[in-house]
């Protein structure tokens, strides 16, 4: 139970703080605003100012391309619900040592079971690969979103929000 309160407060927390920086998506998605930046510097302004205004979006765009991962690689969502449920279940049901006809079966070599299954399987799923995965297509995505819309007329104020 204190682990679900803990979720529920980590939920809220991030829906608080993360989750209100959402923009609307007809802002996010504006075509009027699309342009080729002039230059570096304009892109790197651009960037800079598209990644925090926008980052409640980009955070939903990096969790869409996480669970598109994880779907599209089957052995890997096996992989790893068989790990995250193996240990629960160790966790949950052995808490003690169990005596198996003339075996005792402690909580330790159900844990090394675990992970001497549970490891191939997870390298054969290729996680380092998915990941990197994630990590270029959320850099092209949002880098290429970022530089791409050009800030609105509040950013030219913005500066002037932090002074006062």
């Amino acid at each position: 139970m204190e682990y679900a309160t803990k979720a529920l407060d980590t939920l809220k927390h991030i829906r608080e703080t993360r989750l209100s920086r959402l923009r609307p998506v007809n802002e996010f998605f504006d075509h009027h605003r699309l342009s080729r930046p002039a230059d570096f510097n304009e892109a790197t302004s651009r960037i800079t100012y598209n990644t925090r205004h926008f980052s409640g979006n980009y955070g939903v765009v990096v969790a869409v391309l996480a669970v598109y991962a994880l779907l599209t690689n089957p052995l890997l969502l096996i992989a790893l619900g068989f790990l995250v449920g193996g240990f629960a279940a160790v966790q949950r049901f052995a808490p003690d040592p169990l005596q198996v006809g003339e075996h005792v079966v402690t909580q330790k070599s159900l844990y090394t079971a675990l992970f001497v299954i549970g490891l191939p399987m997870l390298w054969l799923a290729a996680p380092l690969s998915t990941f990197f995965w994630l990590v270029g297509s959320s850099t092209i995505l949002i880098l290429g979103h970022a530089s791409l819309i050009e800030p609105g007329v509040e950013s030219e104020y913005a500066s002037v929000e932090e002074q006062v």
